[in-house]
């Protein structure tokens, strides 16, 4: 039975489809992207399985399971066959023993190429997090109070031939009270890690790469303590955008969702605004004024990124009044100040 580290997984083998045996219940929590799950028990099964191991034995715990495997061989092969027609797979579990081995064989007895991933999936996730401090990358962050339009401004920057790592994107969350409006559910915690190390893996180092200026905590996920350490050390470049333009954006933005949401977002941030301000919010919703809504959340929202700017230590860091009006025009503005200063 051959074994990949997962080193070699995200090089020779990835055009191997990657299958992972866990359960779905395992699955749901995190799985390397791209994996495909054939469970070799179900949620209930394992929960059997692993019980016999720890209160009677091993060997009654192997027994059990092939009882609940054995009836199902025929399925894991036509199922395997279905997700990897060219004949070979990777074949992973969480700790790269019994189960992840005993599936290989199967498949291989079937006529299929196979190899096992060492250490299954919990190799992978420490593997990820080594990266994560091993590959530096020259990253740029994209800065700017609310309302500026940053997300908008990667994306053409990317539309421009720029590296972008699109952290909002990945988390499905635009990082604010109201950042889940209009967005599909965040993944776990631990799935956001491994998204983000698909793209972040992806990463030319000897390019520059602008990245969004976050909170560590972007909905509910977070920066891996790792990729955080390079991301506050970063350079920053961070846009002067007037007041009313940064309205006028956030009203575009959001006040198309439904005033009960845009309401409960403002609830969110109640004790930071106190009961006056959130029901004067509230009112203008009501009414329609979303232009004062709006600046009324950018009262606290710019002290807030005034405050997450001083505990990160970027450096350099700059600032660029912006006078152009478009994004397209911004996000040239930007790749030609990124130039001039050696960014």
């Amino acid at each position: 039975m051959e074994k990949i580290t997962p080193e070699e997984l995200s090089t020779n083998f990835v055009d191997w489809p990657l299958i992972d045996v866990r359960t779905p219940a395992e699955f749901a929590i995190g799985h390397i992207p791209g994996a495909l799950n054939l469970p070799l028990f179900s949620n209930e099964e394992r929960v059997v399985v692993g019980t016999l191991y720890k209160q009677v034995s091993p060997q009654a715990a192997l027994l059990k399971g092939l009882e609940f495997s054995g009836a199902k061989m025929a399925w894991y092969v036509t199922q395997a066959n279905a997700f990897a027609p060219g004949g070979k797979a990777v074949v992973h579990c969480w700790r790269g023993g019994q189960r992840s081995g005993s599936l290989s064989w199967l498949l291989s007895f079937s006529g299929m190429k196979t190899r096992t991933l060492e250490g299954g999936y919990k190799k992978y996730r420490n593997y990820i997090h080594q990266e994560f401090s091993a590959r530096a990358i020259r990253s740029v962050v994209l800065g700017g109070a609310t309302g500026s339009g940053k997300t908008k401004i990667l994306l053409e920057l990317a539309q421009q031939g720029e590296q972008i790592l699109d952290l909002e994107g990945i988390a499905r969350h635009k990082g604010s009270a109201f950042g889940g409006l209009g967005e599909e559910d965040q993944p776990s915690f631990e799935q956001f890690e491994n998204n983000l190390f698909q793209a972040f893996q992806q990463l030319d180092p000897n390019r520059r790469v602008w990245i969004e200026n976050e909170s560590k905590a972007i909905g509910r996920v977070y920066q891996p303590d790792e990729f955080w350490e390079q991301f506050r050390h970063s350079s920053l470049i961070d846009l002067q955008i007037p007041l009313d333009r940064r309205i006028a954006h956030l009203v575009d933005v959001y006040a198309a969702y439904p005033k009960e949401d845009l309401m409960s977002a403002f609830l969110k941030i109640y004790k930071k605004l106190g009961g006056l301000q959130y029901q004067q919010a509230c009112d203008a919703i009501e009414h329609g004024d979303y232009a004062q809504a709006a600046a009324i959340g950018l009262r606290y929202y710019d002290k807030s990124y005034s405050h997450a700017n001083e505990k990160c230590n970027f450096n350099p860091v700059f600032t660029l009044p912006v006078q152009k009006e478009s994004f397209v025009d911004i996000a040239t503005q930007l790749i030609e100040f990124a130039n001039k200063n050696g960014l």
